[in-house]
């Protein structure tokens, strides 16, 4: 073999090796992880008990302490003004941010969240959640 053709033989499995590593690479890289915001709205069985809405918020709260959430932010309905857009009919929510999907399946399987539902789902009359995936 001269040595020209064994340069191009070589260039050419070179470049074979290496485009099968890159596909292989591609195939199993894994997908992006896209973060999960979940919002749960909490109406209270007795929406004019102050104590009751404290005590839910002390518990939900105690969600914060799941490793997998991010960043929880707990609020209470604010005295805005009343359009026909905006539902003032509940009584705390939670936001809770994940850093993907399977943080949020750990969530609602993890102790302290089961937990808190226990012991603070008397409390509540109905719960809407709102789960989304950040696009």
């Amino acid at each position: 073999m001269t040595a020209s053709n064994r340069r191009k033989f070589l260039g050419t499995a070179a470049a074979l090796v290496a485009g099968t590593a890159a596909a292989k690479a591609g195939a199993t890289a894994p997908a992006p992880q896209k973060p999960l915001i979940h919002h749960a709205i909490f109406w209270l069985k007795d929406p004019q008990s102050a104590a009751d809405r404290d005590k839910l918020v002390e518990g939900v709260k105690t969600l914060a302490k799941i490793p997998t959430v991010q960043s929880l932010h707990v609020g209470i309905l604010a005295s805005t003004e009343k359009r026909d857009v905006v539902d003032n009919t509940w009584s705390v929510s939670e936001v809770m941010f994940f850093k993907d999907l399977e943080g949020q399946a750990t969530y609602q399987t993890h102790p302290v969240h089961l937990a808190f539902v226990k012991a603070y789902g008397h409390l509540w009359e109905k719960v809407v959640v709102y789960d989304a995936i950040t696009v």
